[in-house]
């Protein structure tokens, strides 16, 4: 009848929804460059360093785990990827339903977005980890990837729903994976009572082959087919729910006063991060968990390090369980003074344009926000350096705080560069694999007694021997280390005031010529 409108169909709705929602996440070249960067540096080039410090510290080692950094690499890009699916777009999919879109329609668009992504995912792990040492297992290593990644997939969602701020939801995330995977059953001890609570607790066990001995009637496989099929729902939940409610924002215009420029940008800035209790709590609960468990996970066996003592370089021999939490305490403040820099540069770019147009000094600006930063990486310190008071004893706890803190003000400085480069979700993928790399592989003394060549040029080389020096010496022999630090202090400094300077300064052009 040509007198008739066809109705679109749901299939229809949905996968036109579906090619926004992926042609919306390619749009940034930075997300396709981060789903092949993260499976490459964590199973190409970490994954032997990952089955080494297992081996350290009570779990299988060997190709089992080499083979699980897969799972944990698709596992991390799908939660991240999916928590900016739903935070980032709960406003747009609101209107969506308040235009009469069915909110099942919608929901079956985010999710099936979230599966093509995890997919992805897991498909650049897998051949990462092909490129690297083979499967040799090849049915159990792809049900495993791809059990990881939707399992971390509601993992996402949830924190989306929950969570409104970038810095709280990424380092949430973040938290979530750091204890399932380094405190899970491959890298640690698979009896732990403690620790099959973890949500891949026995899709781990099940994809590197260790039966449990704990998994009932069920067994690990059907545990890991219950995690999953409680995943998919619980992301169907969370995706109805978010798309059916929105918050309305408040913004409160208050008076700048004009007596002490640089006061104001500091105190508007520190509000900011006054206003967010639960980054407080992510600051404590961070380096609590992380380093204490760090501590008590530790294999009861010695290791040496190599360290200056006297002007002269000497192989020293400690017991691991007294040292180790020590040298976790650097890779927890650098990893949160990153993201905290990261979301701080992101962040102050809107409030800073607009102070720039209403006659706001760029000096002045570029103060205050160096000045925030300073005192959230000073906090990030403290709270880390309290927590490890209760498990380490250094040599030096002068020197030792001042490596910890240098190091945190170099990646907090490093954060502020990357926010700008990368963006709010590729920023995030590198703000977490720069110390990773730097710091858990190749400044970590655990796995090596000397740093390798190519991490000496890295920004976390000189910080750490000051740390390594402070904690483990009863005197002073870094002044190198010291030196090289500064510099890259001074660098880094430079670049972030570059980048913080040239950011709002398209926008005052713009609305001038307008």
């Amino acid at each position: 009848m040509s007198g008739t409108q066809t109705r679109p169909s749901a299939t229809g709705d949905v996968l036109r929804l579906l090619g926004r929602f992926m042609a919306d996440y390619v749009r940034n070249p930075v997300n396709l460059l981060v789903l092949v960067v993260v499976p490459g540096v964590f199973v190409i080039v970490a994954a032997g360093s990952i089955a080494e410090a297992a081996r350290l510290l009570g779990g299988s080692g060997g190709p089992a785990v080499e083979a699980a950094t897969a799972g944990w690499a698709a596992g991390f890009l799908a939660g991240i990827a999916m928590y900016y699916q739903v935070n980032a777009a709960r406003a747009a999919d609101r209107r969506l339903v308040l235009a009469g879109l069915a909110p099942w329609r919608l929901v079956a668009a985010r999710l099936g977005t979230g599966l093509v992504l995890a997919a992805v995912a897991t498909v650049v792990a897998l051949l990462a980890l092909v490129l690297r040492s083979g499967i040799e297992a090849p049915m159990r290593v792809v049900v495993g990837t791809v059990m990881f990644a939707v399992i971390y997939l509601a993992i996402g969602a949830l924190v989306g729903a929950l969570v409104r701020s970038p810095v709280n939801g990424t380092v949430l995330i973040l938290f979530v994976w750091i204890i399932d995977v380094f405190f899970g059953p491959a890298v640690g001890s698979p009896d732990r009572l403690t620790t099959r609570w973890l949500p891949t607790h026995f899709v781990t066990l099940w994809m590197v082959d260790t039966p449990s001995r704990h998994g009932g009637r069920l067994g690990d496989l059907g545990w890991a087919l219950v995690w999953l099929g409680t995943a998919l729902i619980f992301s169907v939940a969370v995706i109805t729910a978010t798309a059916g409610r929105a918050r309305r924002s408040s913004r409160r215009d208050r008076s700048v006063s004009s007596w002490n420029r640089f006061v104001v940008g500091l105190r508007m800035g520190l509000r900011d991060w006054r206003r967010n209790p639960v980054l407080w709590v992510l600051l404590v609960a961070v380096p609590l968990v992380f380093i204490v468990l760090a501590k008590a996970t530790t294999a009861p066996e010695f290791g040496m390090f190599t360290l200056v003592e006297g002007g002269r370089t000497v192989t020293a021999v400690f017991w691991l369980p007294e040292v180790h939490a020590g040298t976790m305490t650097p890779i927890a403040i650098a990893s949160l003074s990153a993201l905290a820099g990261l979301f701080l540069g992101l962040d102050a770019r809107r409030g800073d344009r607009r102070l720039v147009g209403a006659g706001f000094e760029a000096a002045v600006l570029l103060a205050s926000r160096l000045a925030v930063l300073a005192v959230a990486v000073a906090v990030v310190t403290v709270s880390s350096l309290a927590v490890t008071a209760a498990v380490f004893e250094a040599r030096q706890w002068g020197l030792y705080a001042a490596g910890n803190l240098l190091l945190a003000l170099t990646y907090g400085l490093v954060g502020v560069c990357l926010g700008p480069i990368f963006g709010r979700v590729g920023g995030v993928f590198v703000a977490f694999l720069v110390p990773f790399v730097d710091l858990g592989i190749g400044q970590s003394p655990m796995l090596r007694p000397q740093p390798p060549r190519w991490a000496q040029p890295l920004p976390g080389y000189g910080p750490v021997r000051v740390v390594l020096d402070g904690g483990l010496t009863v005197g002073f022999d870094t002044t190198t280390p010291v030196l090289v630090a500064l510099a890259w202090l001074i660098a880094l400094t430079v670049m972030a005031g570059w980048l913080l300077r040239r950011a709002p300064v398209p926008a005052v052009h713009s609305a001038l010529g307008t």
